[in-house]
């Protein structure tokens, strides 16, 4: 991964091309952003796997390659350009933030494809707009064209992400809780691990972007419960301007209650889902059947995430034993601390 300039190909509409714009934003990295299905994008590199955003580095040869996946994308990063640093030095503190960005990267995005494709207003919305942003002057009758088309196959794929007529009543109120937790959180403290942002900032700004500022359902609903969340979205977006300390970080010893409050979420939601995707893989099920916050969940599984659990397992056993013992008291109670226990 070696260029003077980063390029992003990626959309507005994607929580994932905003992640990884913003966090090459904070850290001052050189970038240009080309929307997907400009012109600008005809003729590059294209990443294996066909998922947003790409970023398109050189090679060690210099030959152009586009790589894809916003997690290890950003740890490179770190390991490449240590200067303002999104990965906590604290290794437990480093656990919180994996646990909380995979949170935000996976369950986060359920409520955020929920509302785009479940509501009539959001579908219009949608419809209208995210054909457009790649091509503004493309005519109106191909935009509707096509527009009904994507709606209709990003329907089609709800049960991949888990949105349904048995899951909706706990994706909706997870959503309105997090909402809560978050505000209660940044009422007392600029981000999720400190007065610097965490790869699991951009990580719910990612999510956010859409939830709190382009579908309509899910704004109207941040704008009543949650206002100072929406404020936080925006100054996440440019954070280009801060100047972060070492010791801006959030001690293992000091864990606030609203972040505590924060990992119970997370403890309450998507950790009983997360078990029951890898054990429905592991069984070759052909779909995951458990209970989340007392109410039935069904959906396709997803071996993708079944991989997340498996990373978060990997971090947490690379721990030496004083800091799992730390990371296991600052887990015990919120439900995170079933994500590391295996048979």
């Amino acid at each position: 991964m070696t260029t003077s300039r980063f390029r992003i190909v990626g959309i507005h509409g994607s929580p994932y091309s905003r992640k990884l714009l913003a966090a090459l934003r904070y850290r001052r990295l050189p970038y240009a952003w080309i929307v997907k299905d400009s012109p600008e994008d005809e003729n590059l590199p294209r990443a294996r796997v066909p998922l947003l955003p790409q970023l398109l580095s050189e090679d060690a040869a210099g030959t152009p390659v586009a790589i894809t996946d916003t997690t290890p994308i950003l740890r490179e990063l770190d390991r490449r350009f240590p200067l303002r640093s999104i990965r906590p030095a604290d290794s437990v503190v480093a656990l919180l933030d994996a646990i909380l960005e995979d949170w935000a990267d996976e369950w986060l995005t359920k409520p955020m494809f929920h509302y785009r494709w479940a509501f009539a207003d959001d579908i219009a919305r949608a419809s209208a707009i995210l054909p457009r942003w790649s091509r503004p002057d493309r005519p109106d009758d191909a935009v509707s064209a096509g527009g009904a088309m994507f709606a209709q196959r990003q329907i089609g794929r709800l049960g991949v992400v888990g949105s349904n007529a048995t899951t909706a009543p706990v994706i909706e109120e997870s959503y309105r809780r997090t909402l809560a937790l978050l505000s209660d959180h940044l009422a007392s403290q600029r981000f999720l691990l400190g007065s610097r942002p965490a790869a699991s900032d951009f990580a719910v700004y990612g999510q956010l972007t859409q939830l709190t500022g382009f579908d309509p359902t899910p704004t109207t609903l941040a704008y009543e419960l949650a206002p100072r969340v929406v404020a936080w979205v925006n100054l996440v977006e440019d954070l280009s301007g801060v100047e972060p300390g070492d010791q801006d970080w959030i001690s293992r010893d000091a864990v606030s209650a609203t972040l505590r409050a924060l990992l119970a979420e997370v403890g309450r939601a998507y950790v009983p889902f997360l078990l029951a995707n890898a054990e429905a893989i592991a069984r070759g099920a052909a779909a995951v059947e458990c209970t989340i916050d007392g109410k039935p969940w069904s959906q396709d599984p997803f071996p993708y995430q079944a991989k997340c659990l498996g990373w978060l397992r990997e971090e947490y056993a690379a721990l030496p034993a004083s800091d799992r013992r730390d990371a296991d008291a600052v887990l015990a109670g919120s439900g995170c601390e079933a994500l590391f226990v295996t048979h």
